[in-house]
């Protein structure tokens, strides 16, 4: 389905939309098993991964908003453009919140979970489904100039980190019980990167010299 490099940003445009139903459908599934299997296993970092399975839907959500409007590029366009990368940045924000909370309450509470089995599956899925959706979103980016698309993309690409540390923790607790802090202090390590992604995104939408595309050619 992915157009060629030369095809008519109007294919673009509707692979982008393509890309953002499948990313809603697939983390409302994937967070909703995560919460589930996180909370049956006492674990916090699954639980706190299927929570932020729904950020990324949020960011995708975006991205349909932004792509709503078609038309030739004008003000009001790179208006949209503006408030879309805002809103993404304010995503990665409070997944930085959300990631942080749920590693230190682990830490806390020095709690583990019953088997680590689950996050191993979960986290090796993410990693296959999560890899080609960034891929394809930074192409689709690229070709329509959006810099919410790159956002969106961005998102993805935190996604498949945390996707890492899930599968990194659940192993280390796997073959290694004493080391269960291992994923906690991973994650707090990496929602700094998350974060400098965020500050990025907001301060770009914020510069009164905003030009990051209007996603049109």
């Amino acid at each position: 389905m992915k157009p060629e490099a030369s095809a008519h940003p109007s294919k673009w445009l509707a692979y982008a939309r393509f890309l953002a139903y499948f990313t809603i459908c697939y983390n409302l599934v994937e967070g909703l098993v995560s919460m589930g299997y996180g909370l049956a296993d006492d674990s916090v970092a699954l639980f706190g991964f299927g929570a932020d399975s729904f950020i990324e839907v949020g960011s995708a959500l975006v991205v349909l908003w932004r792509l709503r409007d078609t038309s030739e590029c004008a003000t009001t366009h790179l208006g949209r453009e503006r408030k879309a990368t805002f809103g993404i940045g304010i995503l990665f924000v409070l997944l930085v919140l959300g990631t942080s909370l749920g590693a230190a309450l682990q830490l806390g509470s020095h709690r583990h979970p019953v088997t680590t089995l689950p996050g191993l599956v979960i986290s090796s899925l993410s990693l296959g489904f999560m890899f080609w959706l960034w891929r394809a979103k930074r192409q689709a980016a690229s070709a329509l100039d959006s810099r919410t698309l790159r956002g969106d993309a961005a998102c993805s690409l935190a996604c498949i980190q945390l996707s890492v540390v899930l599968l990194i923790g659940s192993l280390v607790f796997l073959l290694a019980p004493s080391l269960w802090w291992a994923d906690a202090v991973a994650a707090i390590g990496l929602s700094a990167f998350i974060a400098k992604e965020g500050v990025s995104s907001i301060r770009a939408a914020l510069d009164p010299d905003f030009s990051g595309g209007c996603g049109c050619q």
